[in-house]
């Protein structure tokens, strides 16, 4: 006997992938919503056959949305993108798509909503991303007031997009730039931490209405991550300091050219190398606030630590892989 029916909105994703797994295990069947279903078939192993199906739907269409939430008990929306593209836009996809969401949810009678945010979430900062996920909360809210709201901070894991790719830069890259000095601080949380909390916040009946800003063990500088990169691929880097008036010019002109880029090279160009919206996010701190409800919160206090996850998927950035032998101290 299953828990009931939850739909993970952009569940094909980094997160979400977690989230299915830890779900099943508690005894919930999932449906894994996402706009290209061909690239989520492989979700379906996260249970037994009959447990986690996969639907598509896009978060800015209705009738989509509306069948994916059909005989759902609760809904978890991770849709998220890090950079603006063609049609993908901050505000289309994080804020407007979240509160349809939240919409169709509360017409259907759905109140366990949870909303998977971001610290840095702020309505007066200067990221469009920060902005964006602030008005998807508020949305998210004035729609269904026991929505729970999670915040992470950088989430990692094997298939994350911060580790790896700063891993991958010191594979060709002499300098690796420490942009605002490499002071801003993180407090990076594991994937599978992350899932946990989510479904937690489903079950949880005190967690309702509530934020919780998840973070790891402990906090560190952003040049403290690239040391522990730069050791664990075993590849001596210098790292040189770039000011933020240097940097946020540059960003930003990537970031605009970047949404022009046409979709059959992006697999040529790969992701832009930053934007300026992501160097508004490196101007504050990226840490669970004095305060705030945390992780320990919902019940989850055995966190795994970024120096026992992060070498295990770091050594195939080294020079010989996983037979590299590093050097001596």
């Amino acid at each position: 006997m299953s828990k009931g029916l939850v739909t993970l909105v952009g569940g094909s994703g980094f997160i979400g992938r977690y989230a299915a797994r830890v779900l099943v295990e508690k005894g919930w069947r999932v449906r894994v919503a996402c706009r290209r279903v061909h690239t989520a078939i492989d979700v379906r192993l996260a249970g037994p056959p009959g447990w986690v199906d996969v639907v598509q739907a896009n978060i800015r269409d209705r009738a989509s949305l509306e069948r994916a939430l059909d005989g759902a008990d609760a809904v978890v929306n991770l849709v998220g993108i890090l950079f603006e593209h063609a049609r993908q836009t901050f505000q289309g996809e994080q804020a407007d798509g979240a509160g349809l969401l939240a919409e169709v949810a509360r017409e259907k009678g759905i109140a366990r909503f949870v909303q998977v945010s971001a610290i840095g979430a702020d309505a007066g900062s200067r990221s469009p991303y920060g902005r964006s996920k602030a008005a998807a909360e508020e949305a998210v809210r004035e729609a269904i007031p026991s929505a729970v709201i999670l915040r992470p901070s950088i989430v990692f894991g094997p298939e994350d997009k911060f580790f790896n790719r700063f891993a991958n830069m010191a594979r060709f890259a002499p300098l690796m730039p420490a942009i605002g000095g490499g002071k801003t601080k993180f407090q990076p949380v594991y994937a599978g931490d992350v899932a946990t909390a989510i479904a937690e916040a489903v079950e949880r009946e005190d967690a309702a209405g509530k934020t919780f800003e998840l973070g790891g063990p402990r906090s560190y500088s952003f040049n403290e991550l690239y040391d522990i990169i730069l050791k664990t691929v075993d590849r001596p880097r210098f790292k040189i300091p770039l000011p933020f008036f240097v940097v946020r010019p540059l960003a930003y002109i990537t970031g605009a050219v970047w949404r022009f880029v046409p979709p059959f090279s992006w697999g040529f160009f790969g992701d832009p190398p930053l934007t300026g919206s992501q160097v508004e996010l490196l101007t504050k701190d990226n840490v669970v606030a004095e305060g705030a409800l945390g992780i320990s919160d919902l019940g989850v206090t055995q966190l795994e630590s970024v120096e026992a996850i992060v070498p295990s998927y770091l050594w195939r950035f080294r020079p010989y892989g996983e037979f590299h032998k590093a050097r001596e101290a």
